[in-house]
This record gives structure tokens, C-alpha cells and sequence, in this order.
């Protein structure tokens, strides 16, 4: 069992939603923290089949138990509660009424905002579970990680190929047909391997919707059904302007390493290699990622790059924290142009993470971390953001 980086103490007191991608293990660690609370899973045909029909059972069982804010010992959970939108009348009822307290989870919470279903008015946190982290696994292998993803069933199985090609059909059928997000799935499709091989590039909607045979509103649609349904992420452009001209259009993230590899069908992954090098660079942003959410500090975060070429990976909150990232056991001058050129601008903390062995800090005050200690540092707080 993984001891999971999310702290959910919060839903102790107050209702909660949690989202996920597909198999993060959200159910997983719900059952594990409350193992006695009522627990409704609309994925399970005859409860989803229930509800549907009468969302207001819900409230009549919360009801018959006698449950309100004093005597409810633990939160209810409804899991994949996306599928039946209005049983989120009902908890607003509970909540406003009773003062029950709820975790409410669920794969994506597009098919709500969609449906334009109640959201609890701000009464509900928003909670998110990413992939498996490093401090999470006991006995983490970066190899095993990138080549296989991060994903659980995914980074314990022997050759995880068939779950990932399952996954990625599960997405399209459940996720984006069965809500109709899009008409031509085959286009989208294409998209999703077109989006793969560009990840972590900066995004030219107009070349991608060339090669999709699709305009590129459509395209610009695309990506927002991936941020939607939380299989990837945004990464804006830093934008405070001091002498250079900056690049200003986004890079797109997926959320997992080994989706990218089956998406692109890459093939194994060794590392001084040109895909380890890139799927590094993804592994360390998703973890960064992941503490801004869990660490409760939301810190920005946004890449720098210039016209002329600079550029450094990931910008952090406020205090303007420079990462870079390199996969190379042995950091050279040529490695640190991006952060100089920064840090001309800009009086920032700069770190490079790498291969290295040990930490070291060159004499302008780069601080040089092996990947271990950066993510050490970084889930301990220590890094300045």
C-alpha cells in the first residue's frame, strides 16, 4: 500500500470534491481512510441504476439513518458522482439541512460544468489526486517510472502495454463518446498522438490541426476536453517583461509519463537516450505539479523563453524560483545559459536538476540538485516558492 501524499483532513469537517484521472486510485484511498463510511459507487450498474431513476433515495437513506451534523461520524462518499448530476441537489439539501459532510469523487468534473449542475455553491473544496509520486513508492526505479508511467496498476505491472492501450480506450469511449464531447472521434484520435509527440513543446494550434485534417478552433477544442478531463495540463508563458521579448504561447502537459509513451509508441526508454531525456523533464514537472495542488500553496507556475532562444522549464509562484531540468550526470556551463539569462533579469533563486551525484552551487549561486534531493527539498517545503 502507498502511503499518498494528498491530505484529505480537511473533508473531517467540511464536504469535498475529488477529482482524478481514470485509475489514480481515488477509490482506493477513500477505502483505505474511511473503511466504515457509507459508500455509494455509481459504477456498480444497479446503484448507478438507482439513483438515476430516484436521486432523492439518497437523501431518504441519509434520512432514515438519522444522520446530521452531530451524530455523522465520518463523511459519505459518493464515488463517480459525474454520472448523476443531480444527485447534487440532493447533498445540497443534506448540507444546508443536516449539516452532513460529503467527499464527492469523480474522473472529471467536465459533464457537471457542462450540464450546468449544481456545484454546491462554494461550499465544497476542490481536491485532486495525481499519478504516484516518488516519495510514494518505497522502492521507486526513475527507469521503471518513465518507461512505464506512474499510474499504479500501470507502474507495477511487468509490461503494462495492453492496460495502457486499454486506458487510452476507456478514455475515448467513456470520457469523450459517451458524453459526445466530439463527433469525429477518429480525428480526435489522431489529436491525441499528434498532442503526445508535441508534449511539452510549445503549441502551434495551426501545424496540429494540419496534421489532424482539422481547423484549429477544433483543435483549440481538443485541448480543452484534455485540461477538462484532467488527462493534462496548461503550462503558460511567464510574462513579466523586463529587457527581452518573450515567447508567450502555452506548452501542454499529460499527466503521466507512460500515456506519452504509449501515445507515441516510443518503444523502451534508456537512459542517456533523447526520449529519457524528455520524459525526465515531464516526471520532474509532474511532481511539481503535484505539490502545488497538495501542498495547499497553488503556487503559479509558467516556463520562460525569449525570441533569441533562452529558456528555462518551470517559473514557481511569487518569488519567481527558476527550475531547470537536464538529463545529464554531469552539469556544464552550457547547461546553465537559460537560468543566466534569467537571472539577469530577474533576482531569483535558480536550481538545476539533474543526474548528478551530488548537490553543488556554481560561483554566481545556480544551485546544481540531483533529482533526488530537489524532490526531497521541494515535499519538505525547502524550496523558496
Amino acid at each position: 500500500m502507498y502511503q499518498r501524499k494528498l491530505n484529505l483532513a480537511f473533508s473531517s469537517t467540511q464536504t469535498c470534491f475529488l477529482w482524478g484521472s481514470r485509475q489514480t486510485g481515488k477509490s482506493t484511498l477513500l477505502k483505505t481512510l474511511f473503511p466504515d463510511a457509507i459508500f455509494y459507487d455509481l459504477l456498480q450498474a444497479d446503484e448507478y441504476r438507482r439513483l438515476l431513476r430516484n436521486p432523492e433515495l439518497i437523501r431518504q437513506e441519509m434520512e432514515a439513518k438519522g444522520l446530521n451534523k452531530d451524530t455523522q461520524k465520518l463523511p459519505t462518499i459518493i464515488d463517480e458522482v459525474q454520472k448523476i448530476p443531480e444527485l447534487l441537489n440532493e447533498v445540497h439539501w443534506l448540507i444546508e439541512n443536516r449539516g452532513l459532510r460529503f467527499i464527492l469523487c469523480g474522473s472529471s468534473p467536465r459533464k457537471l460544468l457542462r450540464s450546468h449542475s449544481n456545484l454546491l455553491g462554494g461550499r465544497a473544496v476542490r481536491y485532486e489526486l495525481y499519478p504516484l509520486l516518488y516519495q510514494e513508492i518505497s522502492d521507486f526505479s526513475l527507469l521503471k517510472a518513465l518507461n512505464h508511467g506512474l499510474i499504479p496498476r500501470h507502474y507495477l505491472h511487468r509490461s503494462p502495454a495492453k492496460l495502457l492501450d486499454a486506458y487510452i480506450g476507456d478514455y475515448l469511449k467513456e470520457e469523450v463518446m459517451a458524453e459526445a464531447l466530439t463527433r469525429n472521434l477518429p480525428a480526435f484520435n489522431r489529436f491525441l498522438e499528434v498532442a503526445a509527440l508535441s508534449n511539452g513543446e510549445i503549441i502551434n494550434y495551426t501545424n496540429i490541426a494540419s496534421e489532424c485534417g482539422v481547423s484549429a478552433p477544433t483543435v483549440k477544442g481538443y485541448y480543452q476536453i484534455l485540461e477538462d478531463t484532467l488527462i493534462g495540463r496548461f503550462l503558460p508563458a511567464y510574462r513579466k517583461k523586463m529587457k527581452r521579448r518573450l515567447i508567450e504561447a502555452p506548452k501542454f502537459i499529460f499527466f503521466d509519463v507512460g500515456i506519452v509513451a504509449h501515445l507515441t509508441r516510443r518503444g523502451t526508454i534508456e537512459e542517456g537516450s533523447e526520449l529519457f531525456g524528455k520524459a525526465f523533464e515531464q516526471f520532474i514537472m509532474l511532481e511539481v505539479f503535484a505539490h502545488a495542488n497538495y501542498s495547499g500553496i497553488n503556487y503559479p507556475i509558467s516556463y520562460w523563453r525569449t525570441a533569441s532562444q533562452y529558456e528555462v522549464d518551470l517559473i514557481l509562484g511569487n518569488k519567481d524560483v527558476a527550475i531547470e531540468i537536464k538529463a545529464t550526470q554531469m552539469v556544464m556551463d552550457k547547461h546553465l545559459k537559460g537560468l543566466r539569462a534569467f537571472k539577469e533579469e530577474h533576482q531569483s533563486d535558480c536550481i538545476l536538476v539533474s543526474l548528478d551525484s551530488r548537490p553543488r552551487k556554481t560561483s554566481d549561486n545556480i544551485l546544481i540538485l540531483p533529482w533526488q534531493e530537489f524532490l526531497t527539498r521541494l515535499w519538505s517545503n525547502q524550496i523558496n516558492v
